[in-house]
């Protein structure tokens, strides 16, 4: 694996994994002083970049001493959102193909354009679901939708489930 290529975790300065970053940006970080080391394990590698005057060593996770924390705001619902949230999927069949925007309560019977209303629904099952809700249609979702978690939040569970991956092996 190249160095360019290699990616490091970053906590905040509260121990939450915050997200994935290049090899560069963890050596510019730990160069400027804005980051530690962090090492779980005795057996930790390092990869090392020497210059004339300094030799850093970047393990495979790094510690923000300070987190700048951006504000962020539920994404609006777009077809752009409601498919990454759905996972480029038709929730009542699982079909990947001529897939549109589902109203579970159908707009002409009160129903909003809010996220735990949408989902993402192939034509067929859109048809044939039709102005009923899915109960009346005998169809049942594959998940229930709610609105899209904060990436913090979302990076941190996929974080530590790789870890438990990793543990139990």
């Amino acid at each position: 694996m190249t160095t360019s290529t290699k990616s490091v975790v970053v906590f905040s300065q509260n121990y939450l994994p915050l997200n994935r970053i290049n090899f560069r940006r963890a050596v510019t970080l730990l160069a400027m002083g804005k980051a530690e080391p962090i090492i779980f394990f005795e057996d930790t590698t390092f990869k090392e970049i020497r210059s004339p005057s300094i030799v850093i060593q970047v393990p495979p996770v790094i510690r923000l001493y300070q987190s700048a924390e951006r504000p962020w705001k539920i994404p609006p619902v777009s077809r752009k959102e409601i498919l990454r949230r759905d996972e480029h999927q038709c929730q009542y069949c699982g079909n990947r193909k001529q897939l549109t925007i589902d109203h579970i309560i159908p707009r002409s019977r009160g129903g909003k354009h809010i996220w735990n209303n949408v989902v993402i629904a192939c034509a067929d099952c859109n048809s044939r679901k039709g102005n009923k809700t899915p109960e009346e249609a005998k169809m049942t979702l594959l998940n229930k939708p709610k609105a899209p978690k904060h990436p913090t939040i979302a990076f941190a569970e996929q974080f530590w489930q790789e870890q438990q991956l990793v543990t139990d092996n």
